[in-house]
């Protein structure tokens, strides 16, 4: 907990983001996904995934929606590192503060 001038305690700001994945279908990619997601301290509070078959190959849109103190950069960069990842898009940020 961080103190103010006036001796108040205040919460960190947290931030709710949505990413957006674009990645090959595979059967290990959610896996990929979520062990990255864990590992940099992010808390998942919403998933959703779809199918689609583009250009003779079957692709994954992976909706993650996370929340933590940390910079999405930091999750982002993280992402777009992953073998089957073709792209990471930022749909929408909201601060949020933690009690």
């Amino acid at each position: 907990m961080n103190s103010s001038p006036l001796g108040l305690n205040t919460a960190p700001l947290s931030q709710i983001n949505t990413l957006e994945i674009h990645a090959t279908s595979r059967p290990e990619v959610m896996e990929r996904v979520l062990r990255v997601v864990r590992h940099r301290g992010f808390h998942l509070k919403a998933l959703n995934m779809e199918a689609s078959a583009e250009q003779d190959c079957q692709q994954l849109r992976i909706t993650v929606t996370v929340e933590s103190t940390r910079p999405i950069a930091q999750l982002w960069s993280q992402l777009v590192k992953l073998v089957d990842v073709s792209r990471v898009d930022a749909l929408e940020a909201q601060p949020r503060i933690n009690p």
